[in-house]
């Protein structure tokens, strides 16, 4: 994935734990088929992400990270 908009070596280098929730977000929100999140990295930054990200997408990564937490209704 590429960002244009965003100088990733000097963004990393400066922040670097500011930098993997960025790019965590970038690739949920965007990222390109075939990139892998690391789930570790996903369950450590959670509450600052959650807030962040598609309501969807959200829904789906708490059903993943915790199946137990979170039971659906079938309609």
């Amino acid at each position: 994935m590429y960002n244009w908009s965003i100088d990733e070596k000097k963004f990393k280098k400066e922040d670097p734990e500011g930098y993997k929730i960025w790019r965590l977000e970038q690739m949920i929100n965007f990222g390109e088929p075939g990139e892998k999140l690391n789930e570790r990295e996903l369950k450590k930054y959670w509450n600052f992400i959650s807030k962040r990200i598609d309501h969807r997408y959200r829904l789906f990564l708490e059903f993943l990270l915790w199946p137990k937490k979170r039971k659906i209704k079938a309609s």
